[in-house]
């Protein structure tokens, strides 16, 4: 009986230190689980990002946590997926050098270019939505 105990004991040590299922499932770790500074700090919303969660009825930004200003070409961006590319900031833009100010405003460009009118996605919904 002892033996079984130690088998299981160095199975449980050995397994506790692998990725979560989902984390096997997309083949990458999740960030956030591990350094809690990814997280948002929900004191730096911005003004825009404040409404927004209003109007949506949220309690949280939800589905945008894991976004974080990232770089395309060396230019400050925000990976948009629906697209698969980069959203890079204006040019003139300055950014805050803390990095969860600058993960707000990446949000904050996220939602305002998805409802532009010159998102890819829109224009695709206009040239393939059905006519009643």
């Amino acid at each position: 009986m002892p033996k079984k105990n130690i088998q299981k004991t160095k199975s449980i040590k050995k397994d506790s230190g692998i990725k979560s299922a989902r984390e096997k499932m997309i083949g990458q770790h999740i960030g956030y689980r591990y350094d809690v500074n990814l997280l948002p700090d929900y004191k730096k919303l911005t003004p825009f990002l404040k409404k927004y969660i209003e109007h949506m009825g949220w309690d949280d930004l939800n589905w945008l946590e894991d976004v974080h200003m990232g770089y395309e070409n060396g230019k400050p961006a925000v990976f948009d997926r629906n697209i698969n590319g980069w959203v890079t900031t204006p040019p003139k833009m300055k950014l805050p050098k803390n990095q969860q100010d600058r993960d707000m405003i990446a949000r904050e460009l996220l939602i305002k270019f998805q409802m532009s009118p010159n998102h890819p996605l829109v224009v695709l919904k206009k040239a393939y939505q059905k006519k009643d």
